[in-house]
């Protein structure tokens, strides 16, 4: 296949906690005689064929000599049928001239091109402030974080947050929303696991009276309450698929449909998401739509586990001693400050938090101890144990997370820290495996 020549994008730091979208996109083919070779679309009209007058030129037989022109436009990128033989087609419908958005995948002849953001691993240097709002934090993985919140907070750009259950994503998009000019406006959280299927659309989109079973009145939701400020979607991978194409409308349209209404209501909102799941492997799973992730992941930002910046924990300490001291003046010894920050967290911020507040509760002189709530050395939780005085959430979290490390670390001994072989050996795409090693801190060898 033969491209003319593009620049591609830089990636600073591929390690990088911080990615964005860059505004421009490629067509990634996923099927035919070319899979595997990429495009980058730009303003410049681009035209694809298997002819030599063709901007890009494909081997497939069965695509015509001029087939597609391709021009990033606003809100993604428009492509026309230059009146070729076979047509074009996406999800089985032939177009003429379309506009796509990131995710969707288009047949030519017996090639299928996939339309996807060219994303950068940013780099940023770290904040010279430990807090930004009431977010706290010395290391300098949280300080990035609180530069680049500094930057997208004043826009409407539409935030993923990744973080383990009890890292405090809530926390970030209540300070994006609160340092954004929606400030004065609502801030709507949506729990994407709380609501029951059959009640989802409903509770996202609202109702007309008489619209189902038990509708005796109208009810606005969740998008409604949150027009003019931001709309935050908790647990966003737990969202069910046959829901997911109906967030994207409401996503890309911002416009919603009560259901048993027959008109759309326009919305003005910002959407800040969060999940504990890994939304790439979900989408590789075809559990969670391609498009809808490109959508809400405009800027991706991976909350780190407190177990990964235990400098932080006395600073995180006298934060919260402060919340919860009731004026008195609580004194931690350096002994107990030094168990906190060898216990492994599992509940991470949320727990350490939790504890605290115990802790300032129960305390009857002027030294607040710990030692009752961490365990005699602070030690991990023992393989097999199951957290019963967690939530049933945080304790399935902790029990995942804790089999994960484990079984990660066992696959890496077996195979010398070969990813290749380790991969093969687990059943796991290798891009996939690679990721979880670096959720869990885990370092594989050469290849």
């Amino acid at each position: 296949m033969a491209i003319v020549a593009k620049s591609p994008t830089r990636i600073i730091n591929r390690d990088a906690a911080i990615v964005r979208q860059s505004g421009r996109g490629r067509f990634v083919i996923v099927r035919g005689p070319d899979k595997g070779e990429s495009l980058v679309v730009g303003t410049t009209p681009v035209t694809i064929g298997s002819g030599p007058g063709s901007d890009v030129r494909l081997t497939d037989p069965t695509v015509s000599r001029k087939h597609l022109m391709a021009t990033v436009a606003d809100g993604g990128v428009a492509v026309r049928d230059l009146g070729s033989t076979n047509g074009s087609f996406v999800r089985g419908a032939r177009f003429q001239e379309l506009l796509l958005g990131f995710g969707t995948e288009i047949q030519i002849g017996q090639t299928y091109l996939k339309y996807v953001p060219e994303e950068e691993a940013v780099e940023i240097p770290p904040a010279e402030t430990e807090n930004f709002g009431a977010l706290v934090g010395s290391d300098p993985k949280v300080r990035q974080v609180f530069r680049l919140l500094e930057e997208v907070a004043g826009t409407d750009a539409t935030v993923l947050l990744e973080g383990e259950t009890g890292s405090g994503k809530e926390l970030f998009a209540e300070e994006i929303h609160r340092h954004s000019t929606r400030r004065d406006k609502p801030f709507v959280v949506f729990d994407c696991g709380a609501v029951p299927k059959e009640l989802i659309e409903s509770a996202l989109f609202g109702h007309m009276r008489g619209a189902f079973t038990g509708a005796v009145s109208d009810r606005r939701g969740a998008f409604a309450e949150a027009d003019g400020g931001t709309l935050f979607l908790d647990e966003i991978g737990e969202l069910g698929i046959e829901m997911q194409p109906a967030l994207l409308r409401a996503l890309d349209k911002r416009m919603v449909r009560p259901v048993g209404g027959t008109n759309y209501q326009n919305v003005s909102l910002r959407v800040v998401a969060a999940t504990n799941r890994d939304l790439r492997a979900e989408v590789a799973a075809r559990r969670f739509r391609e498009d809808l992730y490109y959508r809400l992941a405009v800027v991706r930002i991976s909350v780190p586990p407190l177990r990964d910046r235990p400098g932080d924990i006395p600073l995180l300490v006298r934060h919260f001693v402060r919340d919860f001291g009731r004026n008195r003046n609580f004194h931690v010894t350096a002994e107990d400050l030094e168990r906190a920050q060898r216990h492994p967290w599992p509940g991470n911020v949320r727990e350490l938090r939790n504890v605290i507040e115990r802790a300032c509760a129960l305390s009857r002189g002027d030294t607040l101890d710990l030692g009752d709530f961490l365990g005699a050395k602070g030690t991990p939780t023992p393989a097999g144990r199951i957290p019963f005085d967690l939530p049933f959430k945080e304790a399935k979290a902790v029990v995942i997370d804790h089999f994960e490390r484990q079984y990660l670390q066992a696959l890496l001994d077996r195979h010398h820290g070969n990813l290749s072989a380790a991969s093969r050996g687990a059943d796991v795409d290798r891009k996939h495996l690679r990721e979880l090693l670096r959720k869990h801190g885990l370092r594989e060898g050469s290849d």
